[in-house]
């Protein structure tokens, strides 16, 4: 693995685990798109730093269990003119 990869896939991880930030809010933090996280996390960081994998996978599985609640939510605040 190159070393900017290696890198950014620790930076983004510790990112993750320090904020709770959803999958959108780390690629839009590190300029890069929602598909290279979601690589980046699922299949490099168990390579380099499993036990990090594993407290960055339950946040993301978090995120995607209230991502339906989020946008709702959003909904309701566009349509109150909020």
């Amino acid at each position: 693995m190159r070393d900017h990869i290696y890198e950014r896939v620790l930076e983004i991880s510790h990112y993750i685990a320090s904020t709770g930030a959803t999958v959108r809010q780390a690629a839009q933090e590190f300029s890069v798109s929602k598909s290279t996280v979601h690589k980046d996390m699922a299949e490099r960081l168990p390579k380099i730093n499993p036990q990090l994998a594993q407290k960055v996978r339950a946040i993301l599985d978090q995120n995607k269990a209230e991502r339906h609640l989020r946008g709702g939510a959003a909904t309701r605040k566009k349509y109150l003119g909020i």
